[in-house]
Parts: structure tokens; sequence; C-alpha cells
């Protein structure tokens, strides 16, 4: 920690975030985040390093003050505004060996591989192939995942390529913006798996799980968002203050093909099970809401919450991570 606490102390983190010529950036991570991922990756001085997300330009900096002359830091970014924003700064400020380029980082960069060290500011569908492609063997990946096909249900993974092979070797709370094939505007709603959206009387989402059942209109989707804001039951939870990342992973992990996730307002996400005839959800605030009192899918959720309780609220960090290999990737899962 003491080698990026150093250099992040030589770094001007507002100057990128709130830079006079480009403005505020919506699109930063909290420096301390920043920091814990860039310690976990275990930079060193002259390695060849990616940064998938450019953002304001602030970690990459950091880690550039961290490789040296003698190492060098690419940094991707779908956003060209960002990309060519945070290139300006770094070169008004010395930082030479760095380059940013406007690109989609799920495919990686190949012409400057490979990289001895990865690290993701924002969260691919599956861990690529091409990132473990384009990493030496024994190198470092450290990048938020999915944990299931949701919004919003990640976790961060500490992953080392073995002979061509990512290996998990430790996960912990956190989560960043997902990626997408074109820059993101609006923040409030997922970049990736809303099943249907509603923008009148107000916005409100939902996500399922089973989307594979769901028919080619999303009539099960439209189904369960209308069960949860038209004149849904409500309760409040009578459990203790709400954790939600403990509560977000042990949903995940439950593996329920009837998973279902929603917002039901632009600053609340919810978690819970539905089907194309019941729903029911627990909001960040602590409110449950279904679609009846006697809903089977608000039985199925108290039962869920029940045994998070009675297994003492695990932390993301307790779970057993397993990667699943499919065409594309690997998808992250976890076991208790």
């Amino acid at each position: 920690m003491t080698a990026v606490a150093d250099v992040a102390a030589t770094v001007p983190e507002r100057h990128y975030t709130h830079h006079d010529g480009r403005g505020v950036t919506p699109h930063r991570s909290n420096p301390v985040v920043i920091h814990r991922e860039i310690t976990t990756l275990d930079v060193r001085e002259g390695m060849n390093v990616i940064e998938y997300g450019t953002g304001s330009g602030y970690s990459g900096a950091v880690i550039a003050g961290i490789v040296g002359n003698t190492g060098h830091v690419t940094s991707l970014d779908i956003d060209a505004y960002l990309a060519r924003w945070a290139g300006l700064i770094h070169h008004e400020r010395g930082v030479h060996n760095i380059r940013c380029h406007v690109a989609d980082g799920t495919a990686g960069f190949p012409k400057l591989a490979p990289f001895d060290r990865m690290v993701s500011w924002c969260t691919p569908p599956l861990l690529p192939k091409a990132w473990v492609d384009q990493v030496v063997d024994g190198g470092l990946i450290v990048a938020p995942l999915p944990i299931a096909p949701l919004p919003n249900l990640t976790v961060v993974a500490k992953i080392r390529a073995v002979g061509g092979a990512p290996v998990v070797e430790e996960v912990f709370t956190g989560g960043y913006i997902e990626a997408t094939t074109s820059p993101k505007d609006n923040l409030d709603l997922p970049g990736r798996w809303v099943d249907w959206e509603n923008r009148v009387p107000s916005p409100s989402w939902i996500s399922l799980a089973w989307r594979d059942r769901d028919d080619h209109r999303n009539t099960g989707a439209q189904t369960a968002l209308g069960l949860l804001t038209k004149d849904a039951y409500t309760e409040p939870y009578q459990g203790s203050m709400l954790d939600w990342p403990s509560w977000r992973t042990f949903a995940a992990a439950q593996a329920d093909p009837q998973l279902t996730m929603a917002g039901l307002r632009p600053d609340l996400w919810a978690i819970g099970h539905s089907t194309p005839s019941a729903a029911a959800v627990l909001q960040q605030d602590g409110l449950i809401l279904a679609d009846r009192a006697d809903s089977p899918s608000l039985a199925t959720l108290r039962t869920w919450l029940t045994a998070w309780e009675d297994a003492a609220r695990p932390a993301p960090e307790t779970y057993n991570p397993t990667l699943i290999r499919s065409l594309d990737g690997w998808d992250l899962r976890l076991t208790r």
C-alpha cells in the first residue's frame, strides 16, 4: 500500500476529476477504492499495464507513477471525450508513459499485449477471453464481474493467469459502471440486462434472470414490473438495518432462475423473485413490495431473507468463487 499511497500523494486527484477545461467528470470512482484496486493489482516499476475505463484519468496517472519511466500504461475508454481529455491532462502534467485510446475495452488491446497487469473500472458481462489471452503467464487481472445475469450484482475479483487459464485468488465487495459499446449517458438506468422500462408516469425498470423464457414481447417483464408499480402490497423488512452488499451477494448466490432486480425509483435498487404472475422485491431502503400479501414470490423472498439472516449476513469475501467457461470467456459464480 505504501507505494500506491506515496505516488497518489503526488497526483492531484481533483485536477483530473474537476478540470477547468473539461468540467466535472461524472464517470469517476472514489479514490480510496481506486487505491485499493491498484494495491490488489500489485503494480511494480517497469511493468506494462492496461486499464479499461479511462474516466477522469486519475487512476491511470497513479499507475503511471508506479511503473515509472521504464514501464508503460495503456488506457482505454469507449467515450472519446473522456479519453482525449485525460490524454491532454497527462500531457499537461508531463506524464509521458501513458497513452489513452478510444476503444471497446472488452476486446483488450492486442497490439500492445502481452500485459503484466490489467485493471478494469467498468464491468464486462463476463471475464472476456481476450483479457486472459493478452496477459502474461502469472499476470494479474483485477476487475468487477457479474455474479448473476442481472445488473449491479457484482464483486471485484483478483484473477491470475496460469497456463492460459484464469484462477480467482480473491473476491471482495465492489462494482463499477457497466462496460457498454457506446458512451453511457443515463446513469440511473443499467447499461445491460434491462428487460422492460417505463418512462411514464415515472421511470422504472426490471431485469429477469428468466428472460430466455419470456416471449418476444417481453410480456413477463412487463407484467412483473406492473405488479410492483401499480397498487403493490408493501411491508417493512423486519430485520435490522439492511446490509445491501451482503444481501445482494447472497441473493445472487442462490442461482435461482426466478431471481429479479428492479429499479422502481431512480435512486433505489431492489432484488427479489418473480414469475409470469407474481413478484416481490426488497428495496435498498428496507421496503418490501409484492403483488399481494399472499404472493408466492413474497413467500420465496421471505425464505431467502431468513436464510440470509441465519447465515449471519455473510460478507462477499467469504464465498467460494467459480469461473464457468463459455464461448466468449468465463462467467463468475459464487457458492457457500
